[in-house]
């Protein structure tokens, strides 16, 4: 039976659990928001349950573009997680109001679902958005043995586990031991046409003299090495002095000191750096991109940034460190270059041989479309969903 098939017959009551989600940013809830409200377009009942993570927000539920949105008291942060007290009682009580659910890990929570679901009679299928990697210290190497410890309670418990791509997932110490149970859907990727004129008064803005943009998006986050790109411009100076490195994400992040850490660093370059903070409007974010020559993704570990499938659609080329999962996006597209992890000259290095050679990493959007595409990652995610949720329908529990 095709998806289109199945789609005109059967519905499905579909449950998304994760963390956080809207307003709250990052590249995962841009995701989970993406293929909820994509799945409810196509007549699907979605029911996204995550922490109230801020008191401006409805505890309980609500609705957002057709998704029934439910979110929980969570009083308590612990790192990047939140305790959440009514948590068994209200994902039992959904889990059993719905056809399938799908859970987006790393998650505190990751082994109780599992073990609820399994209460439940509904199968539970996880999607993994990176490894947990923590800056070192005792609590934290703690919390990160304890989360992969309940991941795999849960690994060892469902029918199969989404990841990114067959690149991680053969280089991931979370997704290694399962690997046999990883099917990979590239992740969704949709942003608007760059606006000219608003692309023109960024580029007014930001340069200095002609010189190049050179964009990073994301958190300032210690996985992430933005501290890299900084230090790179010891080497791009030398061709470009009047490059501008533009920080696109939250950068004075609590939970890890990153920012704080980096302050002499931030200091010495600061009449070369711009910080943004997070960009909300799609639009905006799209102009952005547009704006920059090159946007440089150093990051130590990631297993595909969504801003790099952003910045090719807006027709801006991709430097990113060659590490697994990372530099799928630049290989299959051509439309970038890699360079050392952990190295800010082989960074340096390679943004002027991009910057030095922008046609020869560059591709139209149709060309990105056909690699990256919404409609694309939620036809397979369908697929998963209707082979799991059928087969529980014939056998009841």
């Amino acid at each position: 039976m095709t998806n289109r098939t199945q789609r005109s017959q059967d519905k499905l009551k579909i449950l998304i659990i994760l963390l956080y989600y809207h307003p709250h940013t990052t590249g995962l809830t841009q995701y989970v928001r993406m293929l909820a409200e994509e799945l409810v377009c196509r007549g699907h009942e979605v029911t996204v349950v995550a922490s109230c993570h801020s008191p401006e927000l409805p505890q309980g539920e609500s609705e957002l573009n057709g998704v029934r949105v439910v979110r929980l008291w969570a009083p308590i942060a612990l790192s990047r997680g939140r305790i959440m007290p009514t948590y068994p009682w209200a994902i039992y009580r959904l889990l059993r109001e719905h056809d399938v659910v799908n859970i987006h890990v790393p998650l505190l929570e990751t082994a109780l679902v599992a073990f609820l679901a399994g209460k439940a009679g509904i199968k539970l299928i996880p999607t993994h958005h990176g490894d947990l990697i923590l800056p070192d210290s005792p609590i934290n190497n703690m919390i990160t043995r304890i989360m992969f410890a309940l991941y795999k309670y849960m690994a060892k418990r469902v029918p199969c586990i989404i990841g990114y791509s067959d690149d991680y997932a053969d280089n991931s110490y979370y997704l290694q031991p399962f690997r046999d149970k990883v099917k990979t859907i590239y992740p969704p990727v949709t942003i608007p046409v760059p606006d000219p004129a608003g692309v023109k008064r960024l580029r007014d803005k930001w340069q200095h003299n002609g010189g190049p943009l050179i964009g990073y998006a994301g958190r300032f986050v210690q996985e992430k090495r933005p501290d890299l790109l900084i230090r790179s411009l010891e080497v791009i100076n030398g061709k470009q002095p009047n490059a501008r490195v533009v920080f696109a994400g939250e950068f004075d992040i609590s939970y890890e000191g990153t920012w704080q850490q980096h302050q002499d660093l931030v200091d010495r370059f600061r009449s070369q750096l711009v910080f943004l903070g997070l960009i909300h409007d799609k639009q905006e974010l799209a102009n952005f991109y547009a704006a920059c020559d090159v946007l440089v993704m150093p990051s130590d570990s990631d297993c595909f940034a969504l801003v790099q499938g952003e910045a090719m659609l807006c027709g801006t080329p991709v430097v990113m460190t060659d590490i697994a999962g990372g530099r799928v996006a630049v290989k299959l597209s051509g439309m970038g270059k890699l360079a050392k992890p952990g190295n800010a000259r082989s960074i340096g290095e390679t943004t002027l041989s991009v910057l030095e050679n922008i046609d020869r990493y560059t591709q139209t959007r149709d060309f990105i479309r056909g690699i990256f595409s919404l409609e694309e990652t939620v036809n397979r995610y369908e697929s998963v969903f209707y082979e799991y949720a059928r087969a529980r329908r014939r056998n009841p529990k």
